[in-house]
């Protein structure tokens, strides 16, 4: 599963690229140089390997190697997805709102279940989430392991859960999982355990894997997480190593990635991390989408969300990071009030704030180039080595945007700005930066552009490294000029404006338009063959055409077959370096949701003060509490809209929640006896129950009339209030900051309307 050191780790990236592409030419430069090639487990002796009984302990088999020593790079050819195809068999299970796919490990003993698309999973989502429960009197005590695909970051919980699992359900509802492990025996011959049922049943869409018991092992996922956690994380081993039950769930979790990305990761790459719940508030799930905090309830694609109205953020790392704070709030005075601080800063340096912006929006998703970094392929094609090369690449253009980064955050004042502008501070950065520039060539960048990108690819490695590479590269450029060539022929041959044009899916074709011409006969000559056309546009190629393409193709392959092992190479010597960029990607992903926050607060009628001031009373029978109102010109009643229906057929009323806020007080009256007619209670008793209820309101409500001058000082301070919040906070331009006075003023106009009607009403 792991290579246990960075040198052996290179060596597998080298000598598995010899086995898959034969042996690389050797150049005096020494870089192509490989190591004794790793061994191969055959397809047989891996799947044996899981198969096979092992003494177990509470959770699972302990380790098979010697003294716990796992193998520094263990291959199996067979993929994951032939490893997984004898689990066809239909799944029994039902839960509400659909029936739970799920599929087995191989060798698993537990349910018969059908392998599942990703197409029923939330859009997007790539959480691979796995949950064990403690057995006997252990029942509660949950552990969690999570690891995003995205992300290389093993996040551990373990917690005591209520007969409800709340916590657990929150808990993968925030998580947006693309696929949920559990213990075979959770869901043993269809009589699942109670926790398994609530998962199926709130998750009917999310593919359910059981796996055998004996993979949830404490003590191999402790050996795992001591080989994979990065040196600046390794504090966490001593947080989790008397964790039992979130260990487990590690040791089954990553075995499990073993098989489904069908790669490793280096050891001492991965970010370990152990959250509890101590210092954020739980929203349930329930809660969540009833407030519609990410998703409209509506439409789910609509940006009509708590979500949708802060996100300004410019980074994947930085919007994830904002849906995370959203869904578990921080309750950490400190902490908010230093983010608080942050934002004031940003808010109050102008400069500082559209520098930062500017500079985040270039970087690309860190987490996700980390995540491809640091694991190493099983099985290595074409596509697996240009995507390396490409990865490379970004690596680079990451770090070329790293000094403007720092930079910016020189002499600032708040104690986070200063924190970061120390991580910045790294040399690990630069360090990295100038052992890629030793291979990669200085002007070699990332370009969203198909064919410059493929040219930046083909050119990366710096010349006179290997000297194979250069041939291969002029044949290419050889190629690419014939073809180029082919195409002026065709146009002069022709006597029309012709023009090489490349796409990835169709390669190097011929593209004409027509402006103000005509075509001889009205149609193309019979040489083109392969003809599009859209509006006046053509595409199309000829036979000869096409030889060349499979010409280029075979040069490109060359080159990257050479380029891929060169850069093997590379990875070796900043492998031990890299886990700087988890700083980075920590410091990004914060700014550009404090950024976002900020941007927030320029375009909206709230400041920073309202953050700070503001508090909220819920009332469900005491409504008295809707009189402060009247007494505090600060205070502002809001209430959740019901609507009332009465059935067709025995005229029985019953109350339909919205869940929607409307502003001032409710008209629903008399809660309880509306509860009380739902019962079995004598009509006598609720009817006399009406007639009391009806004359304590009629004394209430004279005693606490509101007079004309309470309302028109209340107008006054509403509107003083919001002009003191913009003159402090706005960065409205001035076209929209007149169109919100105007709405002010309509608002305080409206106001005084009212408690003129008011005035009018007493003196008739």
């Amino acid at each position: 599963m792991f290579a246990s050191s960075t040198e052996e780790v290179t060596d597998g990236y080298a000598s598995a690229c010899e086995q898959s592409w034969g042996t690389v030419p050797k150049d005096k430069s020494g870089l192509n140089e490989t190591s004794s090639c790793v061994t191969s487990a055959s397809s047989a002796s891996s799947k044996q390997s899981l198969n096979e009984g092992s003494t177990s302990s509470r959770h699972g088999p302990s380790s098979g190697t010697a003294s716990g020593q796992l193998p520094s790079s263990c291959r199996i050819d067979k993929p994951a997805s032939l490893l997984l195809s004898s689990c066809s068999e239909s799944s029994s299970f039902h839960s509400r709102g659909g029936t739970p796919r799920h599929r087995r490990t191989p060798g698993s003993a537990g349910a018969p279940g059908t392998s599942c698309s990703s197409g029923s999973t939330n859009a997007g989502a790539s959480v691979v989430v796995v949950v064990v429960e403690g057995r006997g009197l252990a029942r509660g005590e949950i552990g969690m392991a999570s690891l995003d695909l995205k992300c290389p970051e093993l996040v551990l919980s373990q917690f005591a859960d209520t007969g409800t699992y709340a916590k657990v359900i929150t808990k993968i509802h925030i998580l947006v999982p693309v696929e949920i492990l559990m213990p075979d025996t959770a869901s043993e011959k269809g009589k699942g355990t109670k926790l398994f049922n609530l998962i199926t049943e709130n998750f009917p869409g999310v593919p359910f894997t059981p796996v055998q018991r004996k993979y949830f092992n404490e003590k191999k996922g402790l050996e795992y997480i001591q080989q994979l956690c990065a040196p600046e994380f390794s504090t966490v081993v001593m947080e989790v190593q008397a964790k039992y039950y979130c260990l487990a769930a590690a040791a089954a979790l990553l075995k499990y990635l073993e098989f489904l990305q069908n790669s490793v990761y280096v050891a001492k790459s991965l970010k370990v991390s152990f959250k509890g719940s101590e210092q954020t508030a739980m929203i349930d799930s329930a809660s969540a989408s009833n407030l519609e905090l990410v998703v409209n309830n509506r439409n789910y694609r609509s940006d009509h969300t708590l979500f949708g109205v802060l996100n300004h953020t410019k980074t994947p790392g930085g919007a994830r990071r904002l849906r995370a704070n959203i869904l578990e709030p921080l309750v950490d005075v400190e902490t908010i009030n230093t983010r608080l601080d942050t934002i004031q800063e940003l808010l109050e340096d102008e400069e500082l704030f559209f520098g930062l912006k500017n500079a985040i929006s270039h970087f690309l998703d860190i987490d996700q180039l980390l995540s491809v970094l640091v694991q190493i392929p099983k099985k290595e094609t074409f596509q697996v080595a240009e995507a390396k090369i490409t990865h490379i690449i970004q690596l680079k253009y990451t770090l070329d945007l790293v000094p403007r980064l720092r930079t910016l955050l020189k002499n600032r004042n708040t104690a986070l700005l200063k924190a970061y502008s120390t991580t910045l501070e790294d040399n690990r950065f630069d360090m990295i930066l100038e052992q890629i520039k030793t291979v990669i060539n200085y002007d070699t960048t990332y370009i969203k552009d198909s064919f410059k990108m493929r040219t930046q690819k083909c050119y990366a490695v710096r010349p006179n490294i290997n000297k194979f590479l250069d041939i291969a590269r002029k044949a290419y450029t050889e190629i690419v000029d014939d073809i180029a060539e082919l195409v002026n022929q065709l146009g002069e041959k022709y006597s029309l404006p012709m023009r090489t044009s490349f796409s990835t899916a169709r390669g190097f074709f011929i593209q004409l338009k027509l402006e103000g011409l005509t075509l001889p006969e009205g149609k193309l000559p019979s040489e083109f063959i392969k003809v599009t056309k859209h509006k006046n546009n053509y595409g199309f190629t000829t036979a000869d055409l096409m030889k060349k393409n499979s010409r280029c193709e075979e040069a490109l392959r060359e080159i990257f077959h050479i380029s891929y092992v060169v850069i093997c190479q590379l990875l070796r010597t900043i492998h031990e370096h890299i886990h700087c960029l988890y700083k980075l990607s920590d410091a990004l992903s914060m700014l550009d949701m404090l950024l976002s926050l900020a941007n927030a607060c320029t375009i909206s009628d709230y400041g920073l003060s309202c953050f700070l001031q503001a508090f909220t009373l819920f009332a469900t029978h005491f409504l008295e509490l809707c009189q402060l109102e009247s007494l505090y010109p600060n205070v502002e009643n809001q209430h959740m809209q019901v609507q009332h229906t009465r059935s067709g057929d025995t005229g029985a009323e019953s109350v339909v929640y919205t869940y929607l806020l409307n502003r001032g007080s409710s008209e629903e009256r008399h809660y309880g006896l509306r509860v009380a007619e739902m019962t079995a209670l004598p009509s006598s008793v609720i009817q006399e129950a009406k007639t009391i209820a009806s004359k304590v309101s009629q004394q209430f409500l004279a005693r606490h009339h509101t007079d004309p001058e309470t309302q028109r000082q209340r107008a006054v301070y509403h509107l003083s209030t919001r002009l003191l919040q913009t003159a402090r906070n706005s960065r409205l331009d001035p076209d929209s900051l007149r169109m919100y006075l105007k709405g002010l003023k309509k608002q305080y106009e409206a106001e005084l309307q009212t408690a003129g009607q008011a005035v009018d009403a007493e003196e008739q």
